[in-house]
């Protein structure tokens, strides 16, 4: 161990995303445990069908149905079309992830995704009701795309945090029109672990009619558990899941991971390091002088940079591109994730 850590700190620094690691010691040891075992596929297995229980409670939400599938994406794509007709589409941010960095995904399933101004990564109910009423006061309504539900995501794409308030004001504007509110939680357990967030997991299944808990992001090998509060509100799900190509034969590996990740707290802890190598990220940042945007308080940090000082930063440093700033700046993404350790916290903040 004391070899392979000798290696990494000879390695250039990374902190390009959060599912750049492996997955939480416990998950490997608990798959190593189960690994000879036989059980049923698809997700009839004693292991997730003990997740799907664990995670109910968390929710506090005891008719759920939760599924297990493997990456966001596939997630959003598979959750969008099932929940959508044919003819509508689902209201986003501009810069949500299913708008932005989803190659076409969902438009590829045939709905459009019908995009709204932000601020910092955050739409509002104001802006969601307005989009419902223009279309529903087109007199040409009938041929436009019908907005038939609404994408959030939990944090942002920016960082960001809808609070409770915020959620609850966009649900009631859901329930008012009676179209769905789903939540992407990619990386949800960042947003729980965050001391500005006052959104909890009973809250997302009181105010959602369907989420994600997010895994491949948050300590998990791969995995996203979709919650659906409400039993039964999308029929025959497990069926348009395999239609989708995302149904697992070997079901029992997420449902292990997810098992895992809700015994004893784990899922509620495991961003803690995330933010708190963040926070001491941001702090030195502060210090030096360097500028950040979006003001996130969780595990993605915003830093803007001259095009030069970018270049000699890459030099020591991996950081993810986010955009152009103007002619001769960007703005870096800095992610922290759940194996952060201190000491690269210490060489980053060296290197700046």
């Amino acid at each position: 161990m004391r070899e392979v850590r000798n290696r990494q700190m000879e390695e250039k620094l990374s902190f390009v995303s959060d599912y750049m690691e492996g997955a939480h010691p416990a998950i490997l040891e608990r798959l190593l445990e189960t690994n000879l075992l036989k059980t049923e596929g698809y997700g009839f297995d004693v292991f997730s069908e003990s997740a799907r229980n664990k995670i109910r409670a968390a929710c506090q939400s005891p008719e759920a149905d939760v599924f297990f599938l493997a990456g966001g994406t596939q997630t959003n794509a598979v959750m969008i079309d099932s929940i959508l007709r044919p003819y509508q589409g689902v209201i986003a941010s501009e810069s949500g992830h299913i708008s932005m960095h989803e190659a076409g995904a969902i438009e590829y399933g045939g709905h459009k995704v019908l995009a709204l101004p932000h601020t910092a990564g955050k739409i509002s109910a104001d802006g969601i009701e307005k989009c419902i009423s223009q279309y529903r006061n087109d007199a040409n309504h009938e041929h436009m795309v019908m907005p038939g539900m609404v994408y959030l995501s939990q944090p942002t794409e920016y960082g960001t945090l809808y609070s409770l308030d915020e959620l609850k004001r966009i649900s009631g504007v859901c329930r008012n029109y009676q179209i769905a509110l789903y939540v992407d939680g990619a990386r949800l357990a960042y947003a729980l672990a965050c001391r500005e967030n006052d959104v909890t997991l009973p809250d997302l299944a009181a105010l959602c009619d369907a989420f994600y808990i997010g895994g491949t992001k948050c300590g998990a090998l791969y995995g996203e558990a979709v919650v659906i509060p409400r039993h039964d509100y999308i029929p025959h799900l497990f069926t348009m899941i395999k239609q989708h190509g995302a149904l697992l034969a070997k079901g029992r590996i997420a449902g292990i991971q997810f098992d895992t990740l809700f015994t004893d707290g784990l899922y509620g802890k495991i961003g803690v390091p995330a933010i708190a190598a963040a926070d001491a990220i941001r702090k030195a940042l502060r210090e030096k002088g360097y500028p950040t945007t979006y003001g996130s308080p969780t595990n993605q940090i915003f830093v803007v940079l001259d095009k030069e000082k970018a270049a000699a930063l890459s030099e020591k440093v991996e950081l993810g591109f986010w955009e152009n700033a103007d002619d001769s700046h960007v703005i870096m993404r800095i992610a922290t994730s759940w194996a952060t350790q201190m000491e690269d916290v210490d060489r980053l903040t060296a290197v700046l």
